[in-house]
Parts: C-alpha cells; structure tokens; sequence
C-alpha cells in the first residue's frame, strides 16, 4: 500500500530551541580534544563516561567535573579547557539571521540545552538572550533530553499542549523523542533547510 503523505505542520503555539550545534559552534569535538592533545576517539576513550552528563544535569559542580574528567583520576587544567572552549563559542552561519526574525513573529521562544553552568560563557559569546531566553538548561532544571519529562515539563510550565510545540534540535534522539510526545520536531542541519521548515509552519517566509 502507498505510504500516506504526511500532513502539513501546523503553525505552533511555542519554540523550543536546542543550543549547541544548532544556533552556536560546539567545540567538543575539536577543540576539547585538541586542548587535551588527544583525538577525538582518545578523548571518549579517556574521558569519564558519566562526568559530563553529570555536570551538564548539575549533580556535580565545576570543581568535581574537573576532578572526575579523566577515567583514571588524572589531573586536568579544568580552567583551562574552559576558556579553549569558550573562545570559540559562535553563531553557526544564518542563525543570529534566523532568530532575529523569529523573535518578531509572535510566537514564545526558549531554550531547551543540555548543557552545564558553562551556557554562561555562550552568553558572553553570542548574546543569545537578546532572542531567545535560557528558560530550559539541564544544568537547572536536573532534566536532560531525550528523557521524556525534559520535553513535557516545559510545555507544563509555559501552559502549552505538547502537541502545539515545536522543537528544533540537531540530535535525532531528541528529535524522535520529542515526536513520540506528539510533539511537532525540526532536525536541524543549517539555516537555509531551517527557513525553509519554518516557512511551511507558516513562522518566515523564504
């Protein structure tokens, strides 16, 4: 049997908006592992498997992250990294661009970021609040995408039904997540194929 066509979005009643490697550069695959004179593979071979994780739902602060890094308790220069990383925090090409006119038409806007107490240094680095508040960063609220509650407690909060919103997210486990919610979801790839999603939503035009 042919696959039904599937039926056109809706315009939604709120935006949820992933962060990193959607609106801003994330370092971690280059530039963390370059800072620690590793590759990429050496870095999630040596890295604790659940440090990051942790910093990024704030059960462990700064200093801890530090401590627990490496898997094998080997110092790192916590500070350091930080700042190799915050000094590439940027806009991905388009997307200032594409909040700019998001942010007048008329429908709410917020964060929804896994990421630790450093989304300060992105700040710093980009003035994304000038768009689009940190409503929803992990490091805050204890939750982290894909787990489900993570989707459906903003939407609690802000009054909306799942239904009506719309996440924009580069990762396909928090996209699907998100669908299963009922949630209407963007898989971001760059501002051009963005515009054009949103055009359909009847958010921009093209």
């Amino acid at each position: 049997m042919p696959a039904h066509p599937k039926p056109t979005p809706t315009r939604p009643e709120l935006i949820l908006l992933d962060v990193m490697s959607t609106l801003v550069y994330d370092p971690f695959r280059v530039e963390m592992p370059a800072f620690l004179g590793l590759t990429f593979e050496e870095l999630l071979d040596q890295k604790h498997p659940h440090a990051w994780a942790e910093f990024e739902a704030g059960e462990i602060d700064e200093e801890s992250f530090y401590l627990k890094f490496f898997r094998d308790g080997r110092a790192l220069d916590g500070p350091g990294l930080k700042a190799a990383m915050a000094r590439h925090y940027e806009w991905l090409p388009g997307m200032q661009e594409v909040l700019t006119q998001l942010s007048e038409c008329g429908v709410p806007m917020h964060v929804l970021s896994n990421y630790p107490l450093w989304y300060e240094q992105v700040e710093r680095a980009t003035g994304l609040s000038r768009y689009v508040p940190w409503t929803f960063v992990s490091c805050h609220t204890g939750l982290r995408k894909p787990a489900p509650e993570s989707f459906l407690e903003p939407a609690r909060q802000l009054g909306i039904q799942p239904g009506a919103c719309l996440l924009i997210d580069d990762n396909h486990e928090n996209i699907a997540a998100a669908e299963a919610l009922g949630m209407d979801a963007i898989p971001f790839q760059n501002a051009v194929a963005l515009t054009h999603e949103l055009a359909t939503r009847g958010l921009l035009g093209e």
